[in-house]
């Protein structure tokens, strides 16, 4: 099947990229002092769950950052705002209205443990004055453990802000590669998986914590890139 040899011949190329930079990271040890590119894809990994085929991690979610023309945002600051605070007001929490991932994996915690009247306002906004977004902090704490504990490798690609950058082609059809959504199923996720708890069906049966591009076609091309791009990476 030439989807499976796809997405075989992807984690071949991470487990190269894993070997170029020296490792996978987590957040909960990440700093802005380190020497992250400015501009990159990153691949966020589940730290227990294993492809069927062998011992790799399964990637969970697939991201990148700056893809609106003018957008000056860079890698730290999307992997920083996903990481949460550290010290300050909400410390230990993070603001979930400004990363989607967080929002993702709180709304699925929420539902899981049908916390929907504790938190009637989670998801609700681009943003909250400070008196709910203390009432939320538990659970922004909780959401903040469960992403700095998930292994992640980053893929320098230096390009120009744009929706046609190659970093949205990256991203765009790794997503595609990997959903499960509404096709056979390939590395099905364990039924432990948070992301099933999600109020997200795309979610829930693409088995990535992504929503959008699961249900396209992916361009297998865009491996070569990925290929390309990984010597052009190091690590931090």
């Amino acid at each position: 099947m030439e989807r499976q040899r796809d997405i075989d011949r992807l984690y071949h190329l991470l487990e190269k990229l894993e070997e170029t930079v020296g490792g996978k990271q987590k957040l909960k040890d990440c700093t802005g002092y380190m020497d992250w590119p400015d501009r990159g894809v990153y691949f966020f990994f589940t730290p227990d769950e294993h492809r069927d085929a062998d011992d790799q991690l399964r990637i969970t979610r697939i991201g990148t950052h700056a893809v609106s023309e003018g957008s000056s945002t860079s890698l730290w600051d999307r992997l920083r705002t996903h990481r949460g605070a550290k010290r300050g007001t909400y410390e230990g929490g993070g603001n979930h209205r400004g990363s989607v991932f967080r929002k993702r994996v709180g709304e699925a915690f929420v539902e899981r443990a049908s916390l929907n009247d504790e938190y009637p306002h989670w998801g609700k906004g681009s943003s909250a004055k400070r008196e709910r977004r203390l009432d939320e902090l538990e659970m922004e704490r909780r959401v903040s453990g469960y992403l700095r504990d998930l292994p992640f490798l980053w893929l320098n690609v230096d390009d120009e802000p744009s929706a046609e950058s190659q970093r949205a082609y990256i991203e765009r059809n790794t997503i595609a590669l990997l959903s499960n959504y509404q096709r056979e199923a390939v590395d099905a996720r364990a039924d432990n998986w948070l992301g099933n708890h999600s109020r997200s069906k795309k979610i829930r049966e693409s088995g990535l914590w992504n929503v959008n591009h699961v249900d396209e076609d992916y361009d297998p091309d865009f491996l070569d890139l990925l290929r390309d791009q990984i010597e052009e990476t190091s690590s931090v």
